[in-house]
């Protein structure tokens, strides 16, 4: 049955078990993909669907991708559409949406977050992996708290000393992933931009250099550098990131941030080509060890 999985997750209290935490943007993602197998399989459209429970087929698209959160209301109505109406196989569901709707770690940051960005911490939360392509600044995993203030101001010159220190410390907790005992594994390629820009002066960015090294040396986190003299790359398009979850059941997500908005491709064919350039970008590359022998030299010379 399509619901052994969730069934099996289950604990006698009610709760879903193994799910990076239960993280509620993950439980989100896999209710919208049960959901999504449903329809398809019973050839129902999208606008069909959103009939069903009075919204558009833009509302049961974003439900799928686990973009927005569900009502127990229109889960219950699209599992009787979808003709899902034996109670056995109905309630672990229902309850999956009950808990995908707990706010997260992050929820006391909500009035600084975007609801497209709120989206991504979810997904990084609950990755296991993590390969990211950078152009412009150090990835926000890596930022050390000066350089990440800078790079704020730039986006929010007029904004309140208070809000940038909220920011900062947003950013600072996401950083919490990359340790501990299920410490995410984070592969990144940096342009050689990325490290010849200093958007807080050569003080901010010598600390970021240091922070940066002191990273490099943890076993989970592993940083290449694009040397200008490579010409072009396989990544000509601009930066985006690549996140792999322990769950079977969750398809890889590619991210491309934009000025105010964020793609989210979750397609196989759309994930998989992006692997195949984050995998020839690595083989462009500076070596792990060459990289951190360039950032040294650079460091001198700040």
């Amino acid at each position: 049955m399509i619901w052994e999985t969730v069934v099996s997750a289950q604990s006698a209290e009610g709760n879903i078990l193994g799910y990076s935490q239960g993280s509620p943007t993950v439980l989100r993602i896999l209710l919208g993909t049960q959901l999504r197998r449903l329809r398809t399989e019973k050839g129902i459209s999208r606008d069909d669907a959103g009939y069903a429970i009075r919204a558009s087929h833009a509302k049961i698209s974003r439900l799928e991708l686990g973009q927005v959160s569900f009502k127990e209301r229109d889960v219950a109505d699209l599992l009787t559409l979808y003709g899902v109406v034996d109670e056995a196989e109905r309630a672990p569901l229902i309850e999956l949406a009950r808990q995908a709707n707990a706010p997260g770690w992050w929820h006391k940051y909500g009035d600084l977050l975007p609801g497209w960005f709120e989206v991504y911490i979810g997904l990084e939360g609950a990755a296991s992996v993590i390969r990211t392509y950078e152009n412009q600044f150090v990835p926000g995993l890596l930022q050390e708290p000066g350089y990440a203030r800078a790079v704020i101001r730039l986006a929010h010159e007029r904004t309140p000393e208070e809000e940038i220190d909220r920011r900062v410390a947003l950013r600072t907790a996401r950083q919490r992933r990359l340790a501990g005992e299920s410490a995410l594994a984070l592969w990144a390629v940096i342009d050689e931009a990325v490290v010849r820009r200093s958007p807080g002066g050569p003080e901010v960015m010598r600390a970021q250099i240091e922070h940066l090294l002191e990273m490099t040396a943890q076993r989970n986190v592993t940083v290449q550098l694009m040397p200008f003299d490579r010409g072009g790359h396989a990544a000509a398009g601009g930066a985006f990131s690549l996140l792999r979850f322990p769950e079977r059941e969750l398809p890889d997500v590619v991210y491309m941030e934009q000025l105010t908005s964020a793609l989210y491709l979750d397609k196989p064919a759309e994930s998989e080509h992006y692997t195949q350039v984050m995998d020839r970008l690595s083989i462009q590359a500076e070596s792990p060890a060459d990289t951190r022998r360039f950032l040294d030299r650079l460091l001198r010379t700040l």
